[in-house]
């Protein structure tokens, strides 16, 4: 049992670890999300574009590495069961949507380095560390790498929405308390 035992009405509840870093990785990916859309929405090169841009890849480090430590975590420690009488299709379909979530919050920070790699404009994470190209500058991968990371982008974002949509379905409709488990003062 990786879980954190059981709350009220005998719903198995997420670890405080598990927990904690579930929201830092949301708002990291809603903060970089938001930032994304400003930033490409700025006309030209300015300085405070190339500070946002800078911004914006510090919380994709910053997330792919809570995002590695969040997959450890949960390769670990198993997640406490879907609440009792959940369909089959639907705990299927949450499984399916939280593995396509991993993936994604570890590969859309992975392509946005390989198009900053691929733009030959380096990673300086905080301002401090240069982090390694992992590619060679490319006018060819450029655009490529540039879509591919948008798209993925978007993709995480419906996939979010759905998650969110399901849980609040489960908390308002179902009142099975599966919301309680990731936000410990509605258990």
């Amino acid at each position: 049992m990786g879980y954190q035992g059981t709350g009220p009405g005998g719903q198995a509840q997420y670890t405080a670890t598990a927990i904690g870093l579930h929201w830092l990785i949301a708002f990291g990916i809603f903060a970089a999300f938001g930032l994304g859309l400003y930033m490409t929405s700025i006309p030209g090169l300015t300085p405070t574009k190339l500070k946002l841009f800078s911004w914006h890849k510090w919380l994709g480090v910053t997330i792919f590495a809570v995002a590695v430590l969040r997959v450890i975590w949960r390769a670990t420690h198993a997640a406490p069961p879907v609440a009792p009488g959940t369909p089959a299709w639907q705990a299927r379909a949450a499984a399916a949507a939280h593995h396509l979530l991993y993936l994604l919050i570890l590969i859309v920070p992975i392509t946005g380095y390989l198009y900053s790699s691929a733009a030959g404009v380096p990673v300086v994470y905080l301002g401090l560390w240069k982090l390694p190209a992992l590619i060679d500058a490319s006018d060819t991968l450029k655009p490529i790498l540039k879509q591919v990371h948008i798209w993925l982008n978007y993709s995480m974002a419906a996939i979010v929405v759905v998650h969110a949509a399901a849980a609040v379905k489960h908390q308002i409709v179902d009142r099975d308390g599966t919301l309680g488990r990731m936000i410990p003062f509605l258990r």
